[in-house]
């Protein structure tokens, strides 16, 4: 299948992940009306059930992908240090639609169940916004400095919403994922922003700070994930039609300071002040290896790691 011509290829996987989805999101949505019921082991149950419905629903969409695709995912690093059954923190540069399906790929029953940080717009997406939140992801939503300025008394909210999801979280294994930029990378936002990095968008600090704040007893490890496409930066459509080529992914997992496992980032001057430093120097790191990702780009990374299709 993977010589098709690729707007067939596109919509193969288009239909054949629209019918993945509307077949597997009515148990989903059955269990999270059950879950409402103020009953722990069976609201634990039924988080355990829905992890297992939406794992499903990656491992399909990544064997599709491996049928109609002649993609090389050369990931190098640390996957192997991974345990499905730990607690992480996990961040990525942010470029293409596909970054979330190329981490659930690789994710995939290797760590725990990823829970994103979504933009409270993405709630309205059909369907998926209703499996997002059947999944428990917290929706964020933004608010700049001048309109925190009118409305003082939205300031916190995104606190609380922060604190609300994280306390499901504490009692089943979850990796927490943030794209600290916010958004996705394209060179007019890097311009407007005037970001001081050269692939990458300035980080946003705040949302993780607040996750270890509340999550800091069971999380001690952050796991860096650094992804480049030598093809240039995908669509959506041009990731269905398989038409990247080749995806670089760097797996680190670094220590979590312990001083930034417990700290008011809003109202610690010196605590948010050493917390940004650390996030600054994570993404010095990660845009020289991007850096050098794009000098290479043509040579397939050394000590790669075999993607195992077993774990679907």
């Amino acid at each position: 299948m993977a010589s098709l011509p690729s707007v067939l290829t596109g919509s193969i996987n288009s239909l054949s992940l629209a019918a993945n989805t509307f077949s597997l999101c009515t148990p989903l949505f059955g269990l999270a009306l059950l879950k409402t019921l103020p009953i722990k082991p069976l609201q634990k149950a039924c988080t355990q059930g829905s992890t297992f419905i939406a794992e499903t629903w990656i491992g399909i969409n990544s064997k599709m992908f491996d049928l109609t695709h002649q993609t090389q995912y050369n990931i190098t690093g640390d996957l192997d240090k991974i345990s499905y059954n730990g607690w992480y923190m996990v961040v990525a540069n942010h470029q293409s639609w596909a970054d979330i399906f190329i981490l659930q790929k690789i994710f995939n029953r290797h760590a725990p169940f990823f829970k994103f940080f979504l933009k409270q717009e993405l709630i309205y997406v059909p369907v998926m916004g209703l499996c997002w939140s059947a999944l428990d992801y917290p929706f964020m939503k933004r608010y700049s400095k001048e309109f925190l300025a009118k409305h003082p008394e939205l300031k916190g909210k995104d606190l609380e919403t922060t604190r609300k999801a994280c306390e499901k979280f504490k009692h089943t294994p979850v990796s927490i994922m943030n794209f600290l930029e916010g958004t996705r990378f394209t060179k007019q936002k890097h311009d407007r922003q005037q970001s001081p990095y050269q692939h990458l968008l300035k980080p946003k600090a705040a949302g993780i700070a607040y996750a270890l704040n509340i999550m800091g007893e069971r999380i001690d490890t952050l796991i860096d994930v650094t992804i480049h496409y030598p093809d240039d930066r995908p669509s959506f459509w041009e990731f269905m039609c398989g038409k990247s080529k080749h995806i670089d992914i760097h797996i680190q997992t670094r220590p979590i300071p312990a001083e930034f496992n417990r700290g008011d980032y809003e109202n610690d001057e010196v605590f948010r002040k050493n917390f940004q430093t650390w996030i600054n120097q994570l993404w010095q790191d990660k845009d020289k290896l991007l850096g050098e990702m794009a000098k290479r780009y043509s040579q397939p990374l050394q000590n790669i790691i075999e993607f195992k299709k077993a774990s679907y």
